[in-house]
This record gives C-alpha cells, sequence and structure tokens, in this order.
C-alpha cells in the first residue's frame, strides 16, 4: 500500500498528567504515515483522488488543541481513531506523538508513543430461529451499521435453514454480512454478545434455540485460538448455513489454514 509521511508537526496543546500541563501547555510533535492508493491521483493528477496532507496537518492541530487529556496514548488513540473516521480513502495509519522536554525529573530528549490502527474486515455469520426471526436479524444488520466504528459493507440474502446438532426447534434464518471495523477481534465479539443480549438470547442449551446468534467467521486474516474466541470459525466448513450465504459476498474468500475459498468449502460440504 502507498504511503503519505508527515513529520514532525508542531503542536502546542494541554496535555499530561500533571495539572500544570494541562493549564500551561507545551509544545508536542506529531508524526504521521498515511496509508492509501495513491495510483489514481499519480494517473490523473488529481488531489480529490489521494489524501490533503496539508488538511491532515490542520486536522491534526485543531483536534490536539481542542482536547485534553492526561496521556499520549490515549491522545494517540483518539487522534487515529479521528482520523480514520473523519478522511476518506485512509485504510491505515501509523502514528507517533513526542513530547519533548517530558517532566520526568532527568535529563531526556523526548518521550513518544507510536501506535498503528486500521481498518478491518470481518465477516459475521447472523442465525435466528425464535421469535420474528427476520426482524431481529435486520435489526442486528442496522445496529452494527450504526456503530461508530463499524460499517456494513454488503450482507447476503436470509436463507431458510434445518436446525444444526441433535436438538429438536424450529427452523433457522441464516444471513451473513461483511464488517468493516475498527474494532479489534475482542471488541467485536464484546459488542455482537451485547447485541445478543439485547435481543434476549438465553444460552442455556447447547446448540439450541435462540434469537439471535451472531459469530465472527473471518477477521481479515488472522488465526486466532483463545478461550474465548477462535478465527476462523472452527465449525465454519462443516455449515452450510454459514457457507451458502458467505459464498454470496466472498465466495473468492480464502481460508487462512486450508487456503480453500469459502465457494469450494461448499461445494465439499455438498
Amino acid at each position: 500500500m502507498d504511503k503519505i509521511r508527515i513529520k514532525d508537526l508542531e503542536v502546542y496543546c494541554n496535555h499530561g498528567v500533571y495539572k500544570e500541563e494541562n493549564v500551561l501547555g507545551q509544545k508536542f510533535l506529531v508524526s504521521a504515515t498515511l496509508y492509501t492508493d495513491t495510483r489514481m491521483a499519480g494517473i490523473t493528477d488529481n488531489l480529490n483522488k489521494s489524501i490533503d496532507y496539508g488538511k491532515i496537518c490542520h486536522s491534526i492541530t485543531e483536534f490536539l488543541k481542542e482536547n485534553t487529556y492526561q496521556l499520549i496514548e490515549t491522545a494517540a488513540e483518539q487522534l487515529a481513531k479521528y482520523l480514520l473516521l473523519s478522511v476518506k480513502n485512509l485504510d491505515k495509519l501509523t502514528l507517533e506523538i513526542k513530547k519533548p522536554w517530558a517532566p520526568i525529573g532527568l535529563p531526556v530528549n523526548t518521550v513518544s508513543v507510536e501506535i498503528t490502527r486500521q481498518w478491518h474486515t470481518a465477516y459475521i455469520a447472523l442465525g435466528s430461529n425464535l421469535g420474528d426471526k427476520e426482524e431481529y436479524l435486520n435489526h442486528a444488520i442496522e445496529s452494527l451499521d450504526q456503530q461508530e466504528d463499524c460499517e456494513v459493507v454488503k450482507s447476503s440474502d436470509l436463507i431458510v435453514t434445518e436446525p444444526y446438532g441433535m436438538v429438536e426447534q424450529d427452523e433457522f434464518l441464516n444471513g451473513c454480512l461483511e464488517l468493516r471495523t475498527l474494532l479489534y477481534p475482542m471488541e467485536l465479539l464484546k459488542l455482537l454478545h451485547k447485541l445478543e443480549k439485547e435481543a434476549q438470547r438465553q444460552r442455556t442449551i447447547h446448540w439450541g434455540p435462540r434469537t439471535l446468534d451472531l459469530d465472527i467467521i473471518f477477521y481479515d486474516d488472522l488465526i486466532l485460538n483463545t478461550e474465548k474466541l477462535t478465527i476462523p470459525h472452527s465449525d465454519m466448513h462443516n455449515r452450510d448455513f454459514v457457507l451458502k450465504p458467505l459464498a454470496q459476498i466472498a465466495g473468492g474468500k480464502r481460508h487462512p489454514v486450508s487456503g480453500k475459498t469459502v465457494q469450494e468449502m461448499l461445494q465439499e460440504l455438498v
């Protein structure tokens, strides 16, 4: 991915643990690497196809002047989020905030925090077999799209499927969606559980009936295996109610472990 770099932008603002830092203020130096595709800008010589680094510098300055944080870690985190949410064509950002002459009682040139944040692509499976199934699923999709740091890029058709497992229960309505998000995997899982709870989901019977079921199937090409979360979903290759709707929106997406596409996994299952 192409990069636009801003180095050591001077901003006089009020961030620090000590009260006098918040009142009197001090100089900070901000550097940013903006990840974007500059191909069309390079071909057309059109600034609208790229990112205006002049405007970015003014945005950084205004944000840091208008907000006050005790930690430069917080200043960096909130500034990165602000830029990713507000700047068109910005996919990823490395941000460094330097604090010259930090008040630590020792001679030091600068102390700095550097972070990298970006938009991620997650695929979420949805299911319901209690109450107004379609309403539960549509509300979940709308709720995800309304989150500040999430955007539903596309969603599949909703399909009727037979229950999975040994529990006798009503048919399911299932679908999948592609989500663009700034959330980390565990943060996304927490949000999905919150939406399930709002739909009054009860986790009483394994594979049992539920008003709303939301599962992370893929998150970029991440491979994660923890007690609380496994990505890619460990049983996705056995579930046609996941693979069928997922194939509608991401048939060519490859499993980062097996290397098989969603369409290939679906064909093997059928």
